[in-house]
């Protein structure tokens, strides 16, 4: 239950403001607001989550545990690192309005960033690494029904950087938290 609920959480908070939620934000103002937009970018969050889980479920058997929760202290410093990075999209165009390309864009955006990464984290520490799918999936798609609900102009309006500088700065601290816990194991 942990997993699931820190890899719901962490996913829509890392990925609040980021590049697969502006992409799918620009994407909505461009072709408009249609539901196979949306479905393709919840498709692409479940995949992305799935890969990461898959992955971890091929060193998770061979962690000990310290090392596992050494893993998820990188992992929400890793996060927080991306949060205190400046988001910018240029401009896209997608003269074919190809969902599937567009899906294929989120992809590959998610699959690289410190969201679907703490996802992988948590889903190497976890008991049922399901629960860290069930979680990020349902949180990455909360993330970029938020940019296709909005919009790219309505989202820029909202204070995206200071929030992701404050959740950047609870995540380092929780990291520390966590990296000091596994090493010395006092908490």
């Amino acid at each position: 239950m942990d997993s699931f609920l820190f890899c719901l959480i962490l996913t829509f908070a890392i990925a609040l403001g980021g590049k697969d939620q502006l992409i799918v934000a620009q994407f909505t103002d461009a072709i408009g607001r249609t539901y196979a937009l949306l479905a393709a970018a919840a498709l692409s969050a479940l995949i992305s989550a799935a890969v990461m889980v898959y992955s971890s479920d091929l060193i998770a058997g061979v962690m000990p545990p310290r090392a596992a929760h050494m893993l998820v202290a990188f992992a929400l410093a890793i996060a927080a690192f991306e949060l205190f990075w400046p988001k910018q999209v240029k401009p896209m165009k997608e003269p074919t309005r190809s969902i599937i390309a567009i899906g294929a864009v989120v992809l590959a955006r998610q699959i690289g960033d410190a969201a679907r990464f703490v996802v992988f984290a948590f889903a190497v520490e976890a008991n049922y690494p399901v629960t860290a799918l069930i979680g990020g999936t349902l949180g990455g798609v909360a993330a970029v029904a938020l940019g296709w609900a909005l919009g790219l102009a309505r989202l820029e309006k909202l204070p995206l950087r200071p929030i992701r500088i404050a959740m950047g700065v609870c995540l380092i601290l929780a990291a520390l938290l966590i990296g000091l816990n596994a090493r010395y194991a006092f908490l």
